[in-house]
């Protein structure tokens, strides 16, 4: 546990549910408490955070959504977070505009929920294939979820969500004009929590209010704070479902990079790639891109792994894991 020296007395321990700057929500049993960071903890944070330009030195620890902390109860509906408790897991990417800094986006998940349209706007795999990567690499199941199916008419969509189906991952497409998927989805929340995933546009908002009546407005509401100016640009909450489980959404997430994978761990990020990893000639040295007698390569030429795919692999390889 990351801690601080101040005093224990009325100290209590908690969940984070929303962060705005430097306020906390802490929920504690029924109730909720306003906290800020202790002194001595902050400092030992931001001490943590490599300068512009140089390299990190390890996860950038912050107070992120699901982290259980101890917390000072002040006794007026305010506290002090003193202590990060360990975490099971969590969720990060480079922060924006400070590649070399961990943002940590959640922690203690149980699944991360990927959002793309179907069209309007038209479906980013490549932006997906991200997503899935930081989630294998944060030990962590992710639900693709399909949007606005309604207004694609052809078979594109259902071939392109084989691909992700033949590997393993779960693709529900959804459509709120006509209520299929919802359903579905609604299970699939259940007693979990989620972080949502996913561009402006994709539908996320109405997709929310289908699920639960005035979910999609609350959570737009934060969404919209986050745009209102600097001292509110890291809104973000965690709201209750009704029929249990909790969901995270990120607003305003313009890019999304992946966090601290090497180029040689890459492949690992991509699960139908690591049947083959260690059998190419150069072995473990091996990046599956230009090499000669690479199994990856082989198994794209054989159909074991999707030209889609692998150009996603490909395209993060050479320009880096921020690109779009």
């Amino acid at each position: 546990m990351w801690s601080s020296t101040e005093s224990s007395e009325n100290a209590v321990s908690g969940m984070v549910t929303a962060r705005s700057e430097t306020l906390y929500r802490v929920r504690i049993g029924e109730c909720a408490l306003a906290c800020q960071l202790a002194g001595r903890l902050r400092r030992s944070l931001e001490a943590r955070r490599p300068a512009q330009g140089a390299p990190s030195e390890g996860p950038t620890i912050v107070v992120a959504l699901g982290d259980l902390v101890t917390v000072q109860d002040h006794g007026d509906g305010t506290g002090t977070i003193t202590g990060v408790l360990p975490r099971r897991n969590h969720f990060s990417r480079p922060a924006a505009g400070r590649p070399r800094t961990e943002q940590v986006i959640a922690a203690n998940l149980d699944q991360v929920v990927a959002l793309l349209a179907a069209a309007q706007p038209a479906p980013k795999w490549r932006l997906l294939d991200r997503y899935l990567v930081a989630a294998e690499y944060a030990g962590l199941p992710c639900l693709v979820v399909i949007t606005k199916v309604d207004l694609l008419h052809d078979d594109r969509l259902q071939e392109a969500a084989a691909i992700y189906r033949r590997i393993g991952y779960v693709v529900l497409l959804t459509s709120v004009l006509t209520g299929v998927g919802v359903d579905a989805l609604r299970q699939s929340l259940a007693g979990r929590l989620s972080v949502f995933l996913g561009k402006s546009g994709v539908g996320k908002t109405s997709l929310l209010n289908a699920l639960e009546t005035g979910l999609g407005r609350r959570v737009q509401a934060v969404s919209q704070a986050t745009h209102k100016g600097r001292h509110t640009t890291s809104a973000i909450e965690m709201f209750d479902l009704q029929g249990g489980g909790q969901v995270i959404d990120t607003p305003g997430m313009r890019e999304f990079g992946v966090w601290g994978v090497s180029p040689e761990e890459l492949a690992l990020g991509f699960v139908e790639m690591r049947p083959y990893l260690g059998a190419c000639r150069f072995g473990s040295d091996c990046l599956h891109a230009s090499e000669p007698g690479c199994a990856v390569k082989a198994a794209v030429d054989a159909g074991g792994v999707s030209p889609q795919r692998y150009e996603s692999y490909c395209r993060l390889l050479r320009s880096g894991p921020d690109d779009a």
